[in-house]
């Protein structure tokens, strides 16, 4: 059948070269991408596209992983990697050029070494990965690092970043899923003028700066912050964010009066409040006795009630060291889980918690919801089902660790210890505000749409101390067994959810699915699919060849 009847071969070629001219012409006028993946997998959000669209000087990228010699899973990663990038570029255009470069292929060990201790110095640790070819270990230093520079300034982006408890498959693909996130935010940090204000309520806690130090210097990193006093402060209006960080004596109803019409106002608030306060510990224990914050009536006017008890977590906690006994003359001591330091690691459907790492908490309470408000109330954090609650004055001793968990004690199931409250709130002091008092020229009533968290642990944001220097070790960190917990990232995603306009946490929403064949049926059927995937392609080809030459042979042996 002919497309074009009575048109010479001449004319139709002329036609086709102007419709492919039409073509790229109108595609250098209108920029049209089409994601024909279920998940979207190659697609960026609205926020990062509109981000990267208005750069106002070019951001440059140097990617570390590379190299002849990466594994399956970081290959993959790499791919990824440059498909995130790709699709960056398709909206910055010439404002994004990025590259790859491998540290390994430097030759000259002098140089190498060099360069490799400049990136640690900028934070870019390098990862030991050992693997197995022709039944030999290899080990193979790899760099999931990429450095983002933009008008003087740089900024490193990890690019393997996931789940510990998962296996290395999820988190390689939980590392995926976080590229956009990753880029977009380090992007945002460089090229933003006018930074969000964060207000840090401290005046209310025993603990020094120093313990907060890897909040303080977190926050600094990605908007101004502000130490408030709350005495002198006529209101916390201007804050994009009000933090109040373990408080350890009662809030004043001058204050809490603040922080009401604070969140009445559109204000967005963040609470790391603890249920129960505990004093030092010894081997026999001390009893944990409810701590007065006199935030109590507000929290439940908001829809939520935190208890004056603490859980105990059977199935996941953090180590502490003890002495289980004796080797020689010298008292042998063990990491042995902690069950009042829950590792949390069940969290709700949120973009705060979506691929977050576990996440270490300290003497933790839990929250309840009270019915009443129009307000959404998402859990973000919660225990898993074998939980035991201690209600006040609950003992907390060394000793428990070690015994043995007795499933049948740990049994009050999944514990809730962090909400996410969403929506319209009333104010605590409606109807109490009489109309002779000078606040009420200024008094709401009722709020604006708004967000506020309450976490039952104040230690979710607190740092430990490095005791041989006095130094502040980084927020999360667990010093039995020298890792990081996600505690950091718990709070950048919870403030980047609040004040966010841009939305540029929607990209932490993508999500790629791993697809994994059927273990049972690629063993048992194994002839079956390598026929169908190799033999019976190769004979489609020959069949095809075959019909071709006939065909060929009799037009022109005619």
């Amino acid at each position: 059948m002919c497309l074009f009847p009575g048109m010479s071969k001449k004319s139709k070629l002329g036609l086709i070269i102007l419709a492919v001219v039409g073509v790229n012409v109108l595609s250098s006028w209108y920029f049209v991408r089409l994601d024909l993946t279920e998940e979207k997998r190659y697609s960026i959000s609205e926020a990062s596209k509109n981000m990267v669209s208005h750069l106002a000087s070019p951001l440059e990228i140097e990617v570390y992983l590379d190299g002849s010699d990466l594994p399956g899973g970081f290959e993959r990663l790499k791919q990824a990697t440059r498909e995130t990038l790709d699709e960056f570029k398709n909206y910055a255009g010439t404002n994004l050029n990025y590259r790859f470069f491998d540290p390994n292929s430097i030759s000259n060990p002098e140089q190498k070494n060099a360069f490799i201790d400049s990136l640690i110095s900028k934070g870019i640790q390098p990862t030991n990965v050992f693997d197995s070819k022709g039944g030999r270990k290899t080990e193979t230093l790899v760099f999931p690092y990429a450095l983002v520079k933009y008008e003087g300034k740089e900024e490193s982006v990890l690019l393997l970043k996931g789940n510990q408890a998962l296996s290395a498959q999820e988190k390689l693909n939980q590392s995926y899923e976080n590229l956009e996130y990753a880029f977009a935010t380090a992007f945002r940090k460089l090229a933003t003028v006018e930074r969000k204000k964060i207000g840090l309520l401290t005046e209310f806690t025993k603990l020094q700066p120093v313990n907060f130090a890897g909040l303080i210097n977190t926050l600094q990193e990605y908007y101004d912050l502000f130490i408030v006093d709350a005495r002198t402060s006529e209101s916390f209006l201007g804050l994009d964010a009000l933090i109040l960080p373990k408080p350890d004596f009662p809030i004043d109803d001058s204050t809490k009066f603040k922080i009401d019409q604070y969140v009445m106002y559109g204000g967005k608030a963040l609470f790391f409040v603890d249920g129960l306060q505990v004093d030092s510990i010894g081997l026999e224990g001390t009893y944990a006795q409810p701590l007065k914050h006199n935030l109590e009536d507000l929290f439940f006017k908001y829809g939520i009630r935190l208890n004056t008890d603490m859980v105990k977590d059977g199935a996941s906690a953090a180590m502490v060291p003890l002495v289980v006994g004796n080797m020689g003359d010298k008292p042998n001591i063990q990491p042995i889980p902690y069950r009042f330091f829950p590792l949390i690691n069940n969290f709700g459907e949120s973009l705060i918690t979506k691929n977050l790492d576990l996440v270490l908490s300290k003497f933790a309470s839990t929250i309840d919801t009270v019915s009443g408000g129009p307000a959404q109330k998402i859990p973000l954090l919660m225990t898993t089902p074998y939980t035991k609650v201690l209600n006040a004055p609950a003992l907390v001793t060394y000793n428990d660790a070690r015994l043995e968990t007795d499933e049948q004690e740990y049994n009050q199931g999944i514990q809730s210890i962090a909400y996410l409250l969403e929506g319209r709130f009333n104010s605590l002091y409606e109807n109490r505000i009489l109309p002779q008092d000078p606040r009420a020229e200024y008094f709401k009533a009722n709020s604006e749409p708004t967000k506020i968290i309450v976490a039952a642990d104040g230690d979710l944001v607190v740092n430990d101390i490095d005791r041989r220097n006095g130094d502040p070790l980084p927020l999360g960190f667990d010093k039995v067994s020298q890792h990081t917990f996600g505690n950091k990232d718990l709070l950048m995603n919870a403030i980047d959810y609040l004040v966010d306009d841009n939305g540029v946490i929607t990209a932490r929403n993508k999500e790629v699915r791993l697809r994994p064949l059927d273990a049972i049926k690629s063993r048992d059927e194994r002839l079956r699919f390598q026929l169908i995937n190799l033999v019976i392609p190769s004979l489609l080809v020959l069949l095809f060849g075959a019909i071709k030459g006939y065909l060929w042979k009799r037009k022109y042996s005619a």
